[in-house]
């Protein structure tokens, strides 16, 4: 089985001190880039979060403050990613909930203009738990054969997560087709307008807040209402991403 490329695909894994993509920072990246001839190209790179990592954290991937401490901050190294990510589709396992929002806030915080939404987003895990329902490891094993060695390695479950999906177009033919717009299609799971899910499409297609005393109203008619939540939220603790989809709607709306 080959994959069916139009593009380059790069399947990516992100380890972070934490879960919140607003406070929690990542400290390693690593891919695995996919050209449509076949050929592979691997970048991991270990990141100073600039922050503590939480004893938790390290406790799940294995890095510490020492391991982190003389290596790039995320804006000397993003800029290099965002060349690399351009073009390309993207995967990950569990990436459309976190990988990307997290990796998004990173761009914006450093002032590196890419805008991950333009590309097609391909969440292995979505397609393994509307198959299967299980985790990584178990994925791997289920369709692969194999032990999952070094989970929570970056690189080892970038490369994993590769061949997860290599073995489930082989598995689902029928369901299946090796084609990235499909994929992306197939493994989302939300109508999410920002990657955080905090806007949303409703059954009409509006842009529509999906929290707070506004939720399920749509953002044009909240903006005519309340002038004053548009600059409430941009003055809150909400991702950078959501501040950024909210404004350009907002633009559009004049």
């Amino acid at each position: 089985m080959k994959l069916n490329l139009e593009k380059p695909i790069i399947f990516f894994d992100l380890e972070t001190t934490g879960t919140n993509i607003i406070q929690d920072r990542i400290v390693e990246i690593s891919y695995l880039k996919i050209m449509p001839n076949g050929a592979e190209r691997t970048y991991t790179q270990r990141i100073n979060p600039g922050m503590p990592i939480p004893e938790a954290s390290t406790l799940i991937h294995g890095i510490t403050d020492d391991d982190v401490k003389e290596c790039p901050a995320f804006k000397e190294v993003g800029k290099e990613i965002a060349r690399d990510f351009e073009g390309s589709d993207i995967a990950g396992f569990n990436s459309n909930r976190f990988d990307i929002p997290m990796l998004a806030e990173e761009f914006l915080r450093a002032g590196i203009n890419i805008d991950l939404s333009r590309h097609r987003l391909i969440d292995v895990q979505v397609i393994f738990h509307k198959m299967e329902e299980r985790t990584l490891s178990a994925a791997y094993k289920f369709y692969c054969g194999k032990q999952l060695d070094n989970a929570h390695s970056a690189e080892a479950d970038a490369r994993a997560t590769y061949e997860v999906l290599m073995a489930q177009l082989d598995r689902y033919p029928d369901v299946l087709k090796n084609n990235m717009k499909f994929l992306s299609e197939f493994s989302s799971f939300t109508r999410n307008v920002d990657f955080a899910g905090r806007i949303i499409r409703n059954d009409k297609g509006e842009e529509v807040f999906n929290f707070g005393k506004y939720k399920d109203m749509p953002l044009i008619e909240v903006f005519e209402r309340d002038p004053g939540y548009y600059s409430w939220i941009l003055q809150g603790d909400f991702p950078l991403n959501t501040k950024q989809v909210l404004t350009r709607i907002k633009l559009q709306s004049r």
